[in-house]
């Protein structure tokens, strides 16, 4: 069963059970994304709400993320309804669609941190349906990893601000000989942000669609941005073992000295630091188009509330406080987003060459989140299946890149226009 069919038949259910279920006597938090410093993390600033809260008792379940969507569907079709939820993007639409999830822009208006969160912030909380659904806790924004070393090297001296600067980088770093390359790119399973990325650069336009349902990627612009990257990969700017590689192997590429640019979310900060001297790379901004903008993948994961919850007027003050300037900070900066309030990069934290790239994507207009349309049934075939298999074979010779994005847009087309169908 789907995930979309799956949360369909909830809907019923949940509403039928919570209608019978007697108020709790305490409060219910799920994750989803779980390990386990992350969790105790989260145990400590649930113990210390409990603290400021004399009597207030908080249950934390931690789903493991491979079954969480299907054990939190088990636990919303018996009944238990958790208080506050864990919400990544990829579900919010699922359940923001079956109305499932609680409208917060009322509580949003009262809360006096509300003016101080970032325009994407509030930008993404509304991105299901209009309407507020969760209160992000941190973003995974893609940006441009650079190796300062090897950039001097080859005699430059500052990254690509634009595609032509970084296709042409690319090819000049790789030039350098001894199995380096200019780009790390990712030409195995999770590739797809890549092409899609470059795509929408090249074609000034983050819309995946136009309002028939048609998508955009054949548009000659987007057309481009996926024959750059073949380009790169054909002409020598990145390594030809890349059409295999995927999250491991580009960060180990990248912190190794194999690959000169990669582009990735803080998380892959995490090792990169672990690895090499603070001095020796920066992150910078995802190079424009011709557009002058710049669409780098967005992910996030929030707080929300389910509408059929028994205590939303308890639940809300413990968001309030996860999601408060300090807590925020603090669990940014251990699990590795982008932090969700105005002025967060003034922290002494991110007061570093590598966190620049981020925060400027961040604040600055010319750079817009790009949101994959996760709502479609087929897109997890798409990008787990169809995207690594056809454009291996076109990195490879086996296919025109033409044919590729046409294929591409077909399927996307179909999928989009059934969606629309049940709207």
């Amino acid at each position: 069963m789907t995930q979309r069919f799956a949360v369909k038949a909830l809907v019923l259910a949940v509403g039928l059970s919570a209608a019978m279920s007697s108020l709790a006597a305490k409060l219910t938090v799920v994750e989803v994304i779980t390990s386990p410093p992350r969790t105790a993390l989260l145990q400590k600033m649930l113990d210390e709400y409990k603290t400021q809260h004399p009597g207030t008792e908080i249950e934390l379940i931690s789903l493991p993320w491979g079954q969480a969507f299907e054990k939190l569907g088990t636990m919303l079709q018996s009944g238990q309804v958790p208080d506050v939820v864990e919400m990544p993007d990829t579900w919010q639409g699922l359940y923001a669609s079956n109305n499932m999830l609680e409208d917060l822009e009322p509580r949003l208006k009262s809360w006096d941190a509300t003016p101080q969160l970032t325009d994407k912030t509030l930008a993404m909380a509304r991105a299901a349906n209009g309407k507020a659904t969760m209160v992000p806790y941190g973003f995974y924004l893609r940006a441009l990893f650079w190796n300062k070393k090897l950039f001097q090297q080859a005699g430059l001296s500052e990254p690509p601000k634009t595609m032509e600067e970084f296709a042409s980088d690319a090819q000049r770093i790789s030039k350098l000989g001894n199995g380096i390359s200019g780009y790390c790119m990712r030409g195995g399973v999770g590739g797809t942000n890549a092409w899609m990325m470059f795509m929408a650069a090249m074609n000034g336009s983050p819309e995946f669609f136009d309002k028939q349902g048609n998508s955009t990627l054949t548009e000659p612009g987007a057309m481009k941005g996926a024959q750059l990257l073949v380009d790169m990969y054909q002409k020598g700017g990145a390594s030809k073992d890349s059409v295999n590689w995927g999250f491991n192997e580009i960060v180990s590429g990248f912190y190794s000295g194999k690959c000169a640019m990669l582009d990735q979310d803080p998380d892959a900060l995490i090792a990169i630091k672990n690895s090499m001297a603070a001095d020796d790379f920066a992150v910078a901004p995802m190079p424009v188009g011709p557009s002058g903008k710049a669409f780098p993948t967005i992910g996030y994961t929030g707080w929300s509330m389910f509408k059929q919850g028994k205590q939303k007027d308890l639940a809300w003050p413990l968001i309030t406080f996860l999601s408060d300037k300090t807590n925020n900070l603090a669990w940014s900066k251990f699990v590795g987003t982008l932090p969700i309030y105005k002025g967060a990069e003034q922290d002494p934290f991110y007061q570093t060459p590598q966190f620049a790239g981020w925060f400027k994507e961040l604040n600055d207009p010319n750079y817009v989140p790009l949101t994959m349309p996760t709502h479609l049934k087929g897109w997890g075939y798409f990008n787990s299946v169809i995207v690594k298999e056809s454009s291996q074979e076109t990195l490879l010779g086996e296919n025109d890149t033409e044919s590729m994005v046409k294929d591409w847009a077909n399927y996307l087309s179909k999928e989009q226009k059934a969606w629309l169908a049940t709207q």
